[in-house]
């Protein structure tokens, strides 16, 4: 635990908001090489609360990685779409597993964060809200206050969750995965105010800055951070780059942009994305970014380094 009274134990998933759940489904199997699970099978045996959507989402598993894709058209509590409707895929937003996770919004709310429930009622008390019809604790940060909206959640039995499996380390490559990835290398979040979302992984959750510099390919100057099992690169991107475009569009509040997976081989990577009509916007001797427009929203990264300063995976 935490001096604090409590532990993030894992992220939970990232969140990306999709136009087709089928075609999306259809992209990551063919470009990934990875199959995806909805929801709706995690609820065959325990039927959701009454009045909850479970088809507005499917969980795609990518090493140490449980990647979330959401129809906002179908994420509809209490009678209210909850998110935006979207033209094209974009990264939306992620959010941990706690241990003590009363602890943890009591720690959130001594950092002057804002939060919300999952109708998007202010959290206000000493306790934590709760999901609607469960007493199980669910919230979520006000991207005015925090940056992003960050969701928080206990350890649940998740069974679309291929990590929480007893004894689960992260994979080696497999022979038939076609990009070669090892784990995620880091989630990056565009930013204008880092200390905003800072003040949430750092100061509040107690996350640590491994490393600070410059990255070039992005075209800014970047925070990473290490919590739990990932790190997140809070970046600054220079005027005139596509980052600061993908920033400007939701700004004031701070964009998920991309993310980036350690690979054994990038001519590996690039061969395959060729082939499967997926175009590279940037590459370098260690660094290859997809072009969005042709990557489902995105522009992942593919590199052969960590970052300075993480040690997972060292022995």
């Amino acid at each position: 635990m935490s001096d604090g009274g409590f532990r993030v134990t894992r992220l939970y998933h990232p969140s990306h908001h999709v136009t087709d759940l089928s075609e999306s489904e259809a992209w990551f199997q063919r470009v990934f090489g990875r199959p995806s699970r909805p929801m709706a099978e995690m609820t065959r045996n325990a039927p959701a609360s009454e009045g909850y959507p479970t088809d507005y989402s499917t969980f795609t598993p990518i090493s140490d990685v449980l990647f979330d894709m959401i129809d906002p058209k179908r994420y509809v509590l209490d009678g209210v779409q909850r998110y935006a409707t979207v033209d094209k895929p974009h990264l939306k937003g992620f959010g941990w597993y706690v241990e003590g996770i009363a602890d943890a919004y009591r720690a959130l709310r001594g950092a002057g964060v804002a939060m919300v429930g999952q109708l998007d009622e202010p959290a206000e008390g000493d306790d934590p809200p709760t999901a609607p019809g469960s007493p199980m604790p669910i919230f979520f940060t006000v991207p005015e206050s925090a940056g992003l909206r960050y969701e928080f959640l206990p350890q649940i039995p998740f069974p679309l969750d291929h990590r929480l499996a007893p004894g689960w380390e992260v994979p080696p490559v497999s022979d038939d995965d076609p990009l070669g990835i090892e784990r995620c290398s880091h989630h990056t979040v565009l930013t204008d105010r880092p200390e905003r979302g800072l003040r949430v992984v750092v100061e509040a959750l107690g996350g640590t800055v491994i490393h600070e510099g410059r990255d070039e390919v992005l075209g800014a100057s970047a925070t990473y951070v290490r919590l739990a099992d990932a790190v997140f690169e809070y970046a600054v991107p220079d005027a005139g780059t596509p980052a600061h475009a993908d920033w400007s569009a939701g700004a004031p509040d701070d964009t998920y942009h991309a993310i980036t997976w350690k690979v054994a081989d990038l001519d590996r990577v690039s061969r395959h994305l060729e082939a499967q009509g997926v175009k590279v916007r940037t590459r370098t001797d260690e660094v290859l970014v997809t072009d969005p427009e042709t990557a489902l929203g995105v522009p992942w990264g593919f590199t052969t380094a960590l970052t300075p300063g993480d040690t997972r995976g060292s022995r």
